[in-house]
């Protein structure tokens, strides 16, 4: 097992040497098998290993006697340990959540402040190859495409300021080499009676409907299941390039542009208006997308789509039109460390700036969204638009009014009062949508800072 988890984790290059990698430990055999084998590649990998347990309180006394086993488990191992928890049962009534969906959520969002708080490289979570078949086969089950397909993601990016990764080096085993681990140790570990719940739907299909069709039809599903995820998740790879480049040249704030997009593939099509909609965190089912489809196409001018929103063809454009009171206009003003991030709570947004160390060796498509680090200072100012702004964008002739510039892409008028900009002095050196300031536009060498914005949760 040793071996085997070594060379997965260098085959995908999850861990680097002198990273920080937080083991979330839940207390059962996967997580503490993963921080076992982690703890003995430890002084090959030349990684610095701390413990996080999120305490659910779904179990009451079992709950608590899983955190201070995980907790005396990371004292014997010399480990630094975190722990958090939150009433999951009451979060999953207010969010109208099952119950497994908002330990998840709220499990990830704490592990991801801890990250931020302690400036960690990555957070390490013990799926395992059976997890990625049950995955797959609930995807399947529910309907999905090369995402949902591809499953569990032995890599995903955390979202965080430090670009703090999670990772699953156990991707590549099955639950019976870890319990067969595990009993090679004489390690103990602690057994979660919900696991055998047969009320939720995976652990039915863990201990009914697999077992069923690896037994009527193949022995070998696990891994047949996971295999097939590998597959999925590099015909992801090749359809997430196609996407971003279509949507790079399509996408204008609030909208898409859809000229040409008649010619596209039918399966282009879909995964662009997909994409589209995710920018929006619209997550949408086969019906709604082929309205989007519809209306994209030309064949009706509206529809309306998954919680209310609305999709709106004007012209060569498609709009996402948000349920309820529309958004009021506002007046902000906000300082912006650089690198750092700035939630503007009037207008929903979060703005985020990032030192790119190694922009060198950006893609060229990207350097349009660096600015040169040595021209800013470690602040900048982030604030609406104001009347007769003026703005020069990289790789154009001539400073225009912001104003002429939002009519170009067009930018509705009632959006433009509250469209972020950014400056440094008294010069907007970016503006959400456009190229960089010509002026401040990095040269090709040195740091670079890109400034991203967002929707915030």
């Amino acid at each position: 097992m040793r071996s085997k988890v070594l060379r997965y984790i260098r085959e995908r290059k999850l861990m680097h040497a002198g990273e920080r990698v937080c083991v979330a430990v839940s207390g059962g055999a996967d997580s503490v098998a993963l921080l076992r084998v982690l703890l003995e590649l430890r002084p090959e990998l030349g990684i610095v290993l701390t413990v996080a347990h999120f305490n659910h309180r779904l179990r009451g006394d079992d709950s608590e006697a899983d955190e201070a086993f995980v907790a005396d488990m990371a004292q014997q191992c010399g480990l630094e340990f975190f722990a958090g928890g939150a009433d999951v049962r009451q979060h999953a009534r207010a969010g109208k959540l099952s119950i497994e969906a908002a330990g998840r959520k709220l499990r990830y969002r704490w592990l991801i402040d801890l990250a931020e708080q302690q400036k960690l490289d990555a957070i390490a979570t013990a799926h395992t190859l059976d997890d990625q078949a049950e995955t797959v086969l609930l995807k399947f089950l529910r309907g999905a495409g090369t995402r949902g397909l591809a499953g569990i993601f032995p890599e995903m990016p955390a979202g965080t300021p430090k670009n703090t990764h999670v990772i699953r080096p156990l991707l590549c085993l099955s639950r019976d080499e870890v319990e067969a681990y595990l009993g090679s140790l004489g390690q103990t570990w602690r057994e979660d009676e919900s696991n055998f719940d047969r009320r939720i739907v995976r652990n039915r299909v863990r201990h009914e409907l697999l077992p069923l069709l690896e037994r009527e039809y193949n022995p070998n599903l696990r891994h047949a299941l996971s295999d097939s995820a590998e597959l999925w998740r590099a015909e992801e790879e090749y359809w997430q390039a196609l996407i971003r480049a279509e949507l790079k040249v399509r996408m204008q704030p609030q909208r898409l542009n859809l000229h040409g997009f008649g010619a596209l593939p039918l399966a282009l099509q879909r995964h662009v208006l997909r994409g589209f909609a995710e920018t929006a965190n619209l997550a949408l089912d086969f019906e709604h997308l082929e309205q989007l489809l519809r209306c994209a196409l030309g064949e009706q001018e509206k529809s309306e789509l998954t919680e209310a929103w609305m999709v709106i063809r004007r012209g060569d454009c498609l709009y996402l039109d948000a349920p309820g009171p529309k958004q009021p206009c506002f007046s902000y003003k906000y300082l912006l460390p650089a690198p750092g991030e700035v939630r503007i709570a009037e207008v929903g947004l979060r703005v985020r700036a990032i030192l790119v160390r190694n922009a060198p060796a950006i893609e060229d498509a990207e350097t349009d969204n660096l600015l040169s680090a040595e021209m800013l200072g470690p602040t900048l100012t982030i604030r609406n638009w104001r009347p007769g702004d003026r703005f020069w964008p990289a790789h154009t002739g001539s400073e225009e009014k912001l104003k002429r510039l939002f009519a170009e892409k067009h930018i509705p008028a009632e959006e433009r009062q509250t469209w972020p900009v950014a400056l440094c002095g008294e010069q907007i050196v970016w503006v959400r949508g456009f190229p960089v300031a010509r002026a401040f536009a990095w040269k090709g060498s040195g740091d670079a800072v890109k400034i991203e914005s967002f929707e915030s949760g």
